[in-house]
């Protein structure tokens, strides 16, 4: 008589599972596989997108503005080389047409006169900040930088002395030029600068230097340079020479929209 079957003891070595390991291991890899190989041809085709792309872009804020920075240095480049090659046809009126971009009465053209470099005697001024921790009492850490009041105080104080030209960290000024004081750097034409903050003027010496002088602005200045020491140096120029300006002379500006 056949009993029930006998129970088969349990293997601690996990030997009766050997048949079905196998399968199970072989599965997993399989799966594996293919989970790497779809990975595989998706950083391909990340590659293959972004492949013109010489480098990546910056994604910091310091990072974007420094290639701003370059980009419109590049730009300004590109358009001063544009000026150069069509100078040559422009302004052609003949053997009686002015030179030297002079109207018709032999004055100069301002809007035509910035597109020129020029040379002579003038004047050059820096100011810089103050020393860290020359602060004194009833002073805020606020007094101890250059702010854009400064700069232009100097530079009305200069076309009021009969500047003829003039320039700032080595960019022309023209009547579009925006100087803009944020924190305690400075945006000049779309870049940013750290002082010592350079204007030079081409002019006469002494009126440069007696408008400087009697500047109201400038005075309130040099009372912060003795009492702060913030830093601020005029010197004579026997001769300088400034750049052309490079950029565009478009203005642009919005209109008030009538009442409809």
């Amino acid at each position: 008589m056949n009993g029930p079957p006998a129970a088969t003891a349990p293997d601690p070595d996990g030997a009766g599972e050997a048949d079905d390991r196998p399968g199970r291991v072989s599965r997993l890899s399989v799966g594996a596989g293919v989970v790497g190989l779809l990975a595989g041809l998706l950083f391909a085709a990340n590659a293959s997108v972004f492949a013109g792309e010489e480098t990546r872009q910056p994604q910091d804020l310091q990072g974007l503005a420094r290639a701003e920075a370059e980009r419109l240095e590049r730009l300004e480049k590109e358009n001063a080389d544009l000026r150069a090659d069509i100078a040559p046809f422009l302004g052609d009126g003949g053997d009686d047409a002015p030179a030297d971009g002079a109207g018709a009465d032999g004055e100069a053209d301002p809007s035509t006169l910035a597109l020129q470099a020029v040379r002579g005697p003038g004047v050059e001024v820096r100011l810089w900040d103050a020393p860290q921790g020359a602060a004194q009492e009833g002073f805020a850490p606020d007094d101890l930088v250059v702010h854009q009041q400064d700069l232009e105080a100097v530079m009305n104080a200069l076309w009021a002395g009969g500047a003829e030209a003039m320039s700032v960290q080595g960019h022309r000024v023209v009547s579009t030029t925006g100087v803009r004081c944020v924190g305690n750097v400075l945006h000049i034409a779309g870049r940013t600068y750290s002082p010592p903050y350079v204007i030079e003027a081409v002019g006469d010496p002494d009126e440069l230097s007696s408008s400087l002088g009697s500047s109201p602005g400038v005075s309130v200045y040099l009372q912060y340079v003795d009492a702060v020491g913030l830093g601020w140096s005029m010197t004579t120029q026997a001769e300088l020479e400034l750049p052309a300006y490079s950029g565009t002379m478009t203005l642009q500006h919005a209109d008030v929209l009538e009442d409809v």
